[in-house]
């Protein structure tokens, strides 16, 4: 197309050019956001399964190693009960007939830090768990004797100038700490007044059965929870013309002095949630059998997940068992 001008010229009128708008449409746009939401989806999903799996991992190592060692730390003291000291090179200390036994024990009790030994219980505890207490005879003396003794806090315990009095304690029982969380602990006597120390943490039950000699053939012939022994005791005869007489009497008598064999069991739960499996599981300390026969009346053999707190149901949980024989004799026992 030509276009004269004024002066004569002719010039060329260009054609106009129309560029189309390039760009996605509303339905690609849609898509494109779609795809996109799932692969961030996918992506969040491998990496919390991968955060689970590896914290289970975690905890379950963590558990075993603590389950590991409270056995370990109970085991070591309750073989220690009875300990006598004959390598003493000016007189050995042995134990008496007239004095208590080694082993005592509550069932489903607690204690206090600063009260004696286990004279004074509290009846509230932790899914109905135990305190066991053990008693030995140290070595040395001084501060700490010769440190070839340790309680279960591992601390030396020195040779005892009273043997009622004197002789080490090691007592272990469950308690929680000042975040809630239920720890086993270690009961001693210090220096100069009790202390506790706490030995692991996250046992949601500790459970003890003591193992009694009643043939003195020097095995266990039944075991009994803490109350059963204490009845027995209560039907004793005792001999004496005052209170502190037939206290005497009973300690020569006493059924816990016929106690040859432990057996104990904690359940450890893990630090953290690491389940997401429905909370309904059953764990029985000492079998589905003992449970079934006596979990009314032994509480804390058989714990349930349906009865705790929502926040800990889905932690990682796992039952540890040990049966220890008693190395020493026990004086009076008449075995």
């Amino acid at each position: 197309m030509t276009n004269r001008t004024a002066f004569g010229k002719t010039c060329l009128r260009m054609p106009a050019v129309h560029h189309g708008e390039s760009g996605l449409t509303i339905v690609e746009l849609m898509v494109a956001m779609t795809v996109g939401m799932l692969v961030v989806l996918a992506a969040t999903s491998l990496f919390l399964s991968t955060k689970t799996g590896y914290i289970f991992q975690d905890e379950g190592a963590r558990l075993q190693e603590t389950g590991r060692y409270a056995i370990e730390s109970i085991t070591r003291a309750v073989r220690q009960a009875g300990h006598e000291n004959w390598g003493n090179d000016a007189a050995a200390f042995l134990s008496t007939p007239e004095i208590s036994a080694n082993i005592a024990g509550l069932d489903a009790s607690s204690l206090k830090e600063s009260d004696p030994g286990i004279d004074a219980p509290l009846s509230k505890s932790i899914n109905g768990s135990d305190v066991l207490a053990v008693r030995f005879i140290g070595s040395g003396t001084g501060t700490g004797g010769d440190g070839t003794l340790l309680n279960c806090a591992g601390f030396g315990v020195a040779q005892p100038i009273n043997l009622e009095i004197d002789r080490g304690w090691s007592i272990f029982y469950v308690a929680a700490d000042k975040s809630g969380e239920p720890e086993l602990r270690c009961k001693y006597f210090g220096k100069t007044s009790w202390n506790t120390e706490a030995i692991a943490r996250g046992i949601e039950s500790f459970q003890v059965l003591y193992g009694i000699d009643t043939d003195a053939d020097g095995l266990s012939n039944q075991f009994l929870t803490a109350s059963a022994i204490n009845k027995l005791d209560t039907l004793l005869l005792l001999e004496g013309p005052n209170a502190s007489s037939r206290n005497i009497d009973k300690n020569r008598k006493t059924h816990w002095k016929k106690v040859v064999a432990l057996k104990i069991a904690i359940l450890v739960r893990s630090g953290q949630v690491a389940r997401a499996d429905p909370q309904a599981r059953e764990y029985d300390l000492f079998g589905k059998d003992y449970a079934d026969m006596n979990a009314a009346i032994d509480v804390g053999t058989r714990v349930k997940e349906a009865g705790m707190s929502a926040a800990n149901r889905n932690r990682h949980r796992k039952i540890f068992v040990s049966t220890i024989q008693l190395r020493n004799h026990a004086a009076g026992s008449g075995t």
